[in-house]
């Protein structure tokens, strides 16, 4: 019944108009979701089963797996560039509106795949390197929509932790739903059906229907003025084009104050292997080991989905445990822990010898993938509330970035560029092995998966784990605050009665979250690194 309460209490938190946007923006995510696990999946599995086919075509030494890897990282490098490139944006028009035109702007770039295959009467197989600008594009989309997404949920509740936490959560659970149900219908039905090609038929859709229904989210605290003032304005106000290139000089300058913030002090050091190291091994997991096994092990690109929708429902039930627990566990450090932990289940792998083409040794895997993410998951959403929480407090002496925007640009930086290199040098190296235990002949790359999936992990397990003893007041196993801060309050920049505000304090709490000189601006950080 406590955890009954909790959660019921947690949900009356919320007044009837967040309540109304809370549901139409899950409402848009989820079929957002569906679609683009349809598109990862089925382009992934593209590239895999294209980069196999050319090598034994032209009898060269197969480098599928660096490719991939090259792939994936530069599609999410591409993502910060449409974040910077969209977030003059945000400043100027309501936050809703931008995001359903983004996500239609995805929508379209996804669709000219669809047209070009069905131009060259179904021939459209991009060879080589060629697949990589085509993806690295639909990043620049996708870094638009997911730069939004994490703007609308301080618009739509405020600074308030809790309701920040139980948001988080809340969103999370429904996303990974539709996550698990999307990986497991592309992996088992459409990809299956419609071939790699076409397998994406249903993103344009879903992404269009996503836009339509996030278009009914209200405005929230943006105000719309006349045209006469709106021209006036504009022509005070930078080009676009000029404010997208101040964009990339503070989010360069972002990553240097972050930088400085988390390396010059104990209690933000932890966050570099907790938060950055710990998404990278997440994302190896999902867009490095799942391919690797479902090709080389079961001779099924499209199976890795699977893989994937297993990881999704472990991310459910990691998010859900933070909703119900978020009064008995207030700190992150027993949810990183366990996450660590968990990593060292992939050690089964390099020593599995399932037999090949049976779609139930696939589902295994999906089993043993959900613990791991599970516990990833739940460190991620309650570490995400930690990180607003303290560096919230914290006044940056810089004048043109937030303490807060600046961490959280770097630790994504750290992990995008972590991502990019170790995912293409290690898979060459796997590609080395099978390549030298026969190839297409019948090689093999368990020996190589002892030290990519085997040891890496291990080594990021101890990383994350010691790293959460770092902060004061953390060597107890559910400690009730670190470094001498208690996190189960309200966000000082709250109004300590959220029920009855007070218009003075609520009108200056809006304008800690202005952009614009004129405070027309829709609720947005100061800086395009806080979006990012």
């Amino acid at each position: 019944m406590g955890i009954y309460a909790n959660f019921r209490d947690g949900l009356q938190a919320f007044s009837p108009q967040e309540r109304r946007n809370i549901i139409i923006y899950i409402a848009g995510i989820m079929v957002y979701k569906f679609g683009l696990e349809a598109f990862n999946g089925s382009v992934v599995a593209l590239a895999t089963n294209r980069y196999d086919f050319e090598s034994i075509r032209d009898r060269t030494p197969s480098r599928t797996f660096e490719r991939v890897g090259l792939l994936t990282g530069l599609n999410q490098a591409f993502q910060c560039v449409g974040s910077i490139l969209i977030a003059p944006l945000v400043k100027r028009f309501a936050t809703k509106n931008v995001l359903s035109c983004a996500i239609l702007v995805f929508g379209l770039c996804t669709t000219l795949l669809l047209i070009i295959d069905a131009a060259t009467g179904g021939t459209f197989m991009p060879a080589a390197y060629a697949m990589i600008p085509v993806y690295c594009v639909s990043g620049i989309a996708y870094g638009m929509v997911e730069l939004i997404r994490r703007v609308i949920p301080r618009d739509i509740v405020g600074g308030n932790v809790q309701k920040l936490k139980r948001l988080d959560s809340i969103v999370h659970i429904f996303y990974e739903i539709t996550g698990t149900a999307g990986a497991f219908t592309t992996g088992l039905v459409i990809i299956p059906r419609l071939g790699n090609n076409m397998a994406f038929i249903i993103t344009p859709v879903c992404f269009a229907v996503s836009a339509a229904i996030w278009f009914f989210i209200s405005e929230l605290d943006f105000q719309r003025k006349s045209t006469a003032t709106t021209a006036r304005e504009l022509r005070k106000k930078p080009m676009y084009w000029k404010a997208a290139f101040n964009g990339l000089y503070l989010f360069g300058e972002s990553i240097w104050v972050g930088c400085r913030i988390l390396f010059s002090s104990r209690k933000f050091v932890w966050l570099v292997p907790g938060y950055a190291v710990a998404l990278y091994a997440h994302r190896y997991l999902e867009n490095g080991i799942a391919p690797q096994v479902a090709r080389r092990y079961l001779g099924e690109s499209a199976w890795a989905q699977i893989m994937v929708g297993g990881s999704n429902l472990g991310e459910l039930l990691g998010a859900l445990c933070v909703l119900l627990f978020t009064s008995v566990i207030q700190t992150p450090m027993p949810w990183l822990r366990l996450d660590a932990l968990m990593l060292l289940i992939v050690w089964y792998i390099p020593y599995w010898r399932p037999p090949v083409g049976q779609v139930g040794q696939a589902w295994i895997v999906a089993a043993t993938f959900a613990p791991i993410s599970f516990g990833w998951a739940a460190g991620d959403v309650s570490l995400a509330a930690y990180i607003q929480a303290s560096l919230t407090r914290l006044e940056s002496k810089n004048k043109n970035v937030s303490a807060l925007g600046a961490v959280m640009a770097f630790l994504y930086s750290f992990y995008i560029v972590t991502y990019a290199i170790a995912g293409t040098l290690l898979g060459r190296y796997l590609d080395g092995v099978y390549n030298k235990t026969g190839g297409s002949d019948g090689g093999s790359i368990s020996g190589g998966l002892v030290y990519t999936a085997g040891l890496q992990f291990t080594l990021i397990c101890v990383l994350v784990f010691a790293s959460t003893f770092v902060p004061k007041g953390s060597l107890a196993f559910n400690p009730s605050m670190i470094s001498e801060e208690k996190l189960g309050g309200l966000d000082p920049m709250e109004d300590k009665a959220p029920t009855t505000p007070d218009p003075i304090s609520k009108n200056r709490q809006r304008k800690e979250y202005r952009n614009s000189d004129d405070e027309s601006a829709v609720n947005v950080p100061k800086s395009v690194c806080e979006l990012v």
